[in-house]
């Protein structure tokens, strides 16, 4: 899966992710460190690279400009070794969701999905 990992994230997990076989750039690696949200996401859609990242800006920028895929985390814990695991756990189970521009949201004990639009009353 073709990965771009948010500078909220650790270098460490783009490596691991790369170790499992995945493209995954992190920003850093880039040199864009300081490029804004929207411009994280419209580098993301062009290089057809699902968002990888703890802020929830995402979440809102998805849902007004599908397109890709985001992998939106709230975790409490935020050691590596954890964000690793739970961010693995999502890309198995959200592939499909992911490459149609859903939003998978990870938390400790569960993994949401959520695709766009999201049907009125939800």
């Amino acid at each position: 899966m073709r990965l771009l990992l948010d500078m909220n994230m650790s270098p460490k997990v783009a490596e691991r992710l790369r170790a499992e076989g995945h493209d995954a750039v992190h920003l850093r690696d880039l040199g864009l460190g300081r490029l804004p949200d929207h411009d994280v996401f419209a580098l993301a859609k062009t290089d057809r690279r699902i968002v990888v990242t703890f802020d929830l800006d995402f979440g809102e920028i998805v849902g007004q400009d599908a397109g890709t895929g985001v992998v939106l985390l709230r975790l409490r814990s935020v050691r590596t070794a954890h964000v690793q695991q739970r961010v693995t756990i999502a890309l198995n189970q959200g592939a499909a969701a992911l490459h149609a521009g859903a939003v998978v949201l990870v938390e400790d004990a569960r993994i949401r999905v959520r695709t766009w639009p999201i049907p009125q009353g939800n």
